[in-house]
Formats: structure tokens, C-alpha cells, sequence
């Protein structure tokens, strides 16, 4: 059976993502932070029926993340699809015009640094399959900058847009797809478009349709 790693993953987006590929027959491996919050992830999904185990990581420490997605593949066996998305913090944002680099570090840890830590995790193995999968995910401001406190926050965000970008250059005649998908909504559920179920169905079309490096999710909108 194919794997998925949601490096992130939680009980809104990362469930639904989980949800879908689970749908299709993959196995999932989550890692969403505390191992309380895992724990409850993963009987969630398997209470719908999907085979799923979490694994413990902080994408602040990338050591963490190394280990989860090692046992991961311990677990359930090599990882056939990654997908990062760094759930909220609560980091303090500040205006591009303001911020230092003390201000930008974190936010950079918990956008690039934890992804990059990700793939240097399940790449080789991809590599030498000659195929995987690796999704991004990100807010809107890494695509639109916007002001104030989006500032710092789209900076960093910007940055793993253009490491998935520029994975995908590199990599997409090896047999690896990589993908950023941009979820340019306030609030999940909010309205039309905005359905979780149908945030989710654009990583599987990313997966499966492997034609475009970036997938923009706006209300009623996606290009």
C-alpha cells in the first residue's frame, strides 16, 4: 500500500488530507506535534476506516521531524508522498518594514527549515525508486504579500514556496513531483470554496495530475 507523511498535520486541513489520500488506499503516517495530539489524530482515522499511526515531531526542531518520518517508514515502508504543512504557532508576525532578522528566524525555521529537514528525510529513497510526491503548503501572503504582521510571515512563507518551485525544477526528470498548493483563505469553512473536503482534493489533484508546480485555493476560485 502507498504512504503518506503529513508533517503538520491537525484537525482541520491535515485531517481532510489524510482523509482523501486515505480514500484512496494510502496509509498515514501524521506528525502534528504533541504526542497527545498525534495519538488522537490517528484514532480519528482509523475510526474512518483508514490504516494511520502518528509519530511525534516539531518542525522548529528538525531532528524531530528526521525521526518521525524514520519511523514512519519503519512503520508502513517507504514514503511515497510528503506533505508539509506547518500548522500555526502563534508566532508573532511583524511588518517587512519593521522586522529584523531576530523577528524573521522563527518564522523561517517554522516555514523552510522543518521542509527542508522533511525532504532531506525521504528524497534519497525517492530518488532511488525514481518516483514520490512532495507537497507544500502556505498561507496566501507567501503568493499575494500583504502588510503588517503578514509581512514576516509571507517573507518566510515565500521561502518554501520557492523550495518547492525550485524542487520541482530539479527533480521533475527524476521521477519526483513536487508541488505548492496556497490556501488563500481567512477561515476553513467559511463560506463556499472554503469546504475542507475541497481544499484536500487539490494535494490529490497535485498528486495524480503531476502537471503544474502550484495549485492557488481561493473562494469559488482555483488556478
Amino acid at each position: 500500500m502507498p504512504v503518506i507523511a503529513i508533517i503538520g498535520a491537525g484537525p482541520g486541513m491535515g485531517l481532510f488530507i489524510a482523509r482523501r489520500f486515505g480514500a484512496e488506499g494510502f496509509q498515514v503516517a501524521s506528525s502534528p506535534g504533541p504526542k497527545e495530539k498525534v495519538e488522537a489524530l490517528a484514532a480519528q482515522l482509523v475510526a474512518d476506516g483508514v490504516e494511520a499511526a502518528a509519530f511525534a515531531a516539531d518542525v522548529m526542531r528538525p531532528d524531530t521531524v528526521r525521526s518521525a518520518l524514520a519511523a514512519a517508514a519503519d512503520r508502513f515502508g517507504p514514503i511515497d508522498v510528503l506533505e508539509y504543512s506547518p500548522a500555526d504557532r502563534g508566532l508573532a508576525g511583524v511588518s517587512a518594514a519593521e522586522a529584523t532578522a531576530e523577528d524573521l528566524q522563527p518564522q523561517i525555521d517554522h516555514y523552510l527549515y522543518g521542509a527542508v529537514a522533511a525532504v532531506s528525510q525521504v528524497l534519497p529513497g525517492m530518488l532511488e525508486r525514481g518516483s514520490g510526491t512532495l507537497l507544500f503548503s502556505t498561507g496566501g501572503s507567501s503568493v499575494q504579500p500583504r502588510g503588517g504582521p503578514y509581512g514576516s510571515i509571507g517573507i518566510a512563507a515565500a521561502s518554501l514556496r520557492n523550495y518547492a518551485m525550485t524542487l520541482n525544477v530539479e527533480l521533475a526528470d527524476r521521477g519526483i513531483h513536487a508541488a505548492h498548493v496556497a490556501i488563500s483563505v481567512f477561515r476553513i469553512g467559511s463560506g463556499p470554496g472554503t469546504e475542507p473536503d475541497l481544499i484536500a482534493e487539490h494535494y490529490w489533484t497535485a498528486h495524480t495530475k503531476r502537471d503544474t508546480w502550484e495549485i492557488i485555493a481561493l473562494p469559488g476560485h482555483t488556478s
